[in-house]
Parts: C-alpha cells; structure tokens; sequence
C-alpha cells in the first residue's frame, strides 16, 4: 500500500493551459456574480422585513437600556428614602414610621417590603397595633419577597394568636409549610406551641416529630422541639 502511495506522489500532474486559467477564472467570475445577483434580489424581495427586523431590535435594545437606567435609578432613590427615614426613628419614630410608608409606597423589590415592615415595627413600637396591622397584611399578601411575606404572616400569627383556635392558627401558617420558606421550621414549631397551649399534647407531638426526624432543621429549633416533647 504504501509503495502506491509513493508511485501515485511520483506521477506529474498535468499543467493548466492559458486557456484553461482562463476558462476557471471566467467560472469565478461568473459565480460571483450571480451570487451577487442572488444577493440583491433576496434584499429587495425582503427588504422591509430585514429594515423593521432592524428597526424592532434597536427600539428593543433603547428599551432595555432606559428599563436598567430607571430601575438603577429608582433603587437609588428607594435606599435614601430608607436610609433618610431610619436615621429619624431615635429621636422621632412616628415621622420615621410615616417616612418609611412613603418609601414602601415609592420604592420596590425588597427595599420597598423592608420600608414597610420596618414601618410596622415603629408602629407596633409605639402602640398603634391597627396601623402596624394593616401594614404587615399588606406586606403578607403583596410583599415583593417570599422573605418578607413570611416574616409579616408570622408576626400577623403572633398577634392573631390568643383569638385564634389550634385549627385556624395552623391553616393561616399554611403558606409557610414548604421548605421553600426561610421560616419553615419556625412556623412547625410555632404551630406545635399552640397546639400545647390548649394541651393538646396529641396533636403537638405530630409538629414537634416533623421538626425532629428533620436532619435539616436547624439545631436549635430542633433541641427547643426535642425540649416540648
């Protein structure tokens, strides 16, 4: 095989003539050409599709920038406001409580769901339990973060619970009974205390074993439910 190989090198091929360079050179030719052609009546056939597919993407793309700028720009806005009101609450709480449900209502995304639970806060602080109330069912059920949504309906449980019977206090911790919620845990065992402040040990213990038989949950809770049992 390989001394074909070496015979097939050694032949000569044969040499182009002048008219045949020029016979390839005139294909060349001629090929370009009517790829051009193609070219051009593909653009003039679609032309005002590929002019408003142009046009679609550059609009698309301002869009996008001008959307980046003014959220970038709103989140600034959103943190002074924050920060402006909470340098209020040492020496004016109930200005700082107000300042902090305008930037809830100006802001978005978590700084706006920090402002009003924070807003809460002063005014649970302060005694005003109906307006603190009123912002964490807000923050509960349009919170911008799952985070805040479910701190908001735990401190809701918390101030709802001595009007509450063992049944209703589980079924309104309900959205926490995922693992999917950062107070997981908290809610299992929130939900097993009241169960024991009626003395329903029965229905305590099946919260208390979730928490338990959990490797995931967290030690402390997990010793504090151990403790109950």
């Amino acid at each position: 095989m390989a001394s074909m190989l070496e015979r097939f090198k050694t032949i000569k091929q044969p040499k182009k003539t002048m008219s045949e360079h020029a016979e390839d050179a005139l294909y060349r030719e001629i090929g370009e050409e009517v790829q051009t052609q193609e070219m051009y009546d593909f653009i003039k056939k679609y032309a005002r599709i590929l002019i408003a597919g142009a046009i679609v993407i550059v609009i698309c793309v301002a869009g996008w920038q001008l959307f980046r700028a003014h959220r970038e720009s709103s989140r600034m806005t959103s943190a002074t406001a924050y920060e402006t009101a909470v340098n209020m609450a040492h020496n004016n709480p109930g200005a700082a409580g107000e300042a902090l449900a305008r930037a809830a209502k100006s802001g978005s995304g978590g700084m706006a769901d920090l402002a009003l639970f924070d807003s809460a806060r002063i005014d649970l602080q302060m005694g005003n339990r109906a307006a603190a109330e009123k912002s964490l069912e807000q923050l509960a059920k349009n919170g911008a973060t799952v985070d805040f949504r479910h701190l908001a309906t735990i401190y809701l449980a918390i101030m709802r619970a001595d009007s509450m019977t063992p049944r209703e206090f589980e079924k309104f911790l309900a959205p926490l009974q995922t693992k999917r919620s950062p107070f997981y845990y908290t809610g299992l065992l929130m939900i097993a205390q009241k169960y024991l402040s009626v003395a329903d040990e029965d229905n305590a213990r099946i919260w208390l074993d979730k928490i338990i038989m959990d490797a995931d949950a967290p030690r402390v809770i997990a010793a504090e439910a151990e403790a109950l049992r």
